[in-house]
């Protein structure tokens, strides 16, 4: 099955709604922003860390516009060095290319090793976008769902302040 289909089964399987918007592909948030102008729901960035032995992974979703404090992470975390993971260790984990980074890959983490952290000023919006594991659609659904696709695929999240 392809990387937008397993998403797509996944979110019926759940009875989870979405909305879909097709478009040209899209590497970063600015590019996607463009595409979905008007549409309902906080636009995210996921952000895929490591520590520095690659022997921890993080998933760090928030606002689009918002930067992310890698100190804030590391105190978090409770790691010394913190780090944007590797495109390797994206396609090993997530089974992902960069640019689709989202809570939709966590479906491709056969070792369920990921942890997941929100922040928690998008968690106050109704609908949350993503990348639905390609570039070239967005998907937007309610928060509340976002939490219940995290937890029927197999994980649990954080809600922090960043």
């Amino acid at each position: 099955m392809d990387l937008y289909g397993a998403v797509e089964t996944t979110l019926n399987d759940l009875k989870i709604p979405f909305e879909i918007v097709e478009h040209p592909p899209a590497l970063t948030t600015e590019e996607a922003d463009s595409y979905i102008e008007g549409i309902e729901g906080v636009r995210t960035k996921s952000m895929f860390l490591t520590n520095k032995k690659k022997t921890a992974y993080y998933l760090v979703i928030m606002d689009d516009q918002k930067k992310l404090d890698m100190g804030k992470i590391k105190d978090i975390t409770g790691e010394k060095r913190i780090k944007m993971a590797s495109e390797d260790s994206l396609m090993e984990k997530m089974s992902l290319p960069a640019g689709v980074v989202s809570v939709f890959g966590l479906l491709n983490n056969r070792e369920k090793d990921i942890k997941v952290y929100f922040d928690k000023e998008i968690t106050n919006e109704s609908r949350m976008s993503f990348h639905p594991n390609v570039n070239t659609k967005t998907i937007f659904l309610n928060t509340d769902d976002v939490f219940k696709f995290i937890r029927n695929v197999g994980y649990d999240y954080s809600i922090i302040e960043f």
